[in-house]
């Protein structure tokens, strides 16, 4: 495997592994407004990559125009939903937000889980900017979202429509359905894992356009409830800067992370690439990857 795992400039890789394939979909590493839809890049032995162009049907996304990034995929009763959120709003009920999509296969393309075009979630909760989205299943098939910008951490439980949100037992809950996991140094991008028995988050701090950018870990006893930080996980060093947005699988029996970063001295903040390392999970834990 050698990095970056294929040309251009990508981001923000979620990764799954579907039908003996790795699965990355990612963002289009280009100015906001020239971000029109999501790619694919899939490999059946981490050596050869393919990338599939454009798998949203974006005529279903009413009113998502641009900055369309982020993703996280699902699997649930025969179907593949993929959240993605959309226009980088700032305000309640703005255009954008979080939209859902449905597809039968991981390739897609997705379309709106809902027929009118609206997004799944385009509020504030918690000062939290409803990006940067991470689907996670637990053991006993309950699926959880955990989703913010902006610093704050945001966690809920889907339905099993996943087309809505479901209370949940947790006190101090806005609505009954949302609450505020923010560990420490949080910025954005959220993954969960459980192991152990418990659930271990990765997290992207510092500023996405430079070498500060890097990730963290923390854990929690339970999917909703804080994560306490444990470790620094990736970071900028010799060989690249500003490595973050992950997500992580397990392949052939080998752990890995999947990231994006960015050449040492390039100063312009689109020009990100994707790459794969090994990640330990040894003792439950996640520990330090070294970029190669």
């Amino acid at each position: 495997m050698k990095n970056p795992v294929i040309n251009g400039w990508y981001a923000d890789p979620e990764s799954r592994v579907y039908n003996g394939k790795v699965y990355m979909y990612v963002t289009r590493s280009l100015p906001f407004e020239e971000q029109h839809n999501l790619d694919l890049v899939v490999t059946d032995d981490l050596k050869n990559f393919t990338k599939i162009e454009g798998i949203l049907d974006m005529s279903t996304f009413k009113g998502a125009t641009f900055a369309i990034w982020a993703p996280t995929i699902i699997d649930k009763n025969g179907k593949y939903y993929l959240i993605f959120a959309a226009n980088n709003i700032h305000e309640d009920n703005e255009p954008g937000g979080l939209y859902i999509g449905v597809c039968d296969k991981p390739e897609g393309p997705f379309v709106n889980v809902f027929s009118d075009g609206r997004p799944l979630l385009n509020v504030f909760h918690y000062g939290a900017q409803p990006i940067d989205a991470h689907l996670f299943k637990d053991d006993d098939g309950s699926i959880y979202l955990y989703y913010g910008g902006w610093k704050h951490l945001v966690g809920c439980k889907m339905n099993e429509t996943m087309d809505g949100f479901v209370e949940i037992d947790v006190e101090g809950a806005k609505d009954n359905k949302f609450i505020e996991l923010t560990p420490n140094a949080y910025v954005e991008a959220p993954y969960v894992r459980k192991m152990g028995g418990k659930y271990h988050l990765l997290y992207s701090t510092g500023g996405w356009t430079n070498g500060t950018y890097c990730v963290k870990a923390g854990v929690a006893n339970s999917p909703l409830s804080s994560f306490t930080y444990y470790d620094d996980i990736l970071k900028a060093d010799e060989l690249a800067d500003g490595p973050g947005h992950n997500s992580a699988f397990t392949f052939n029996g080998v752990d890995y992370v999947a990231y994006h970063r960015r050449r040492i001295g390039d100063k312009y903040p689109h020009n990100r690439e994707l790459c794969i390392d090994e990640i330990s999970v040894e003792g439950n834990k996640f520990h330090p990857v070294k970029m190669t």
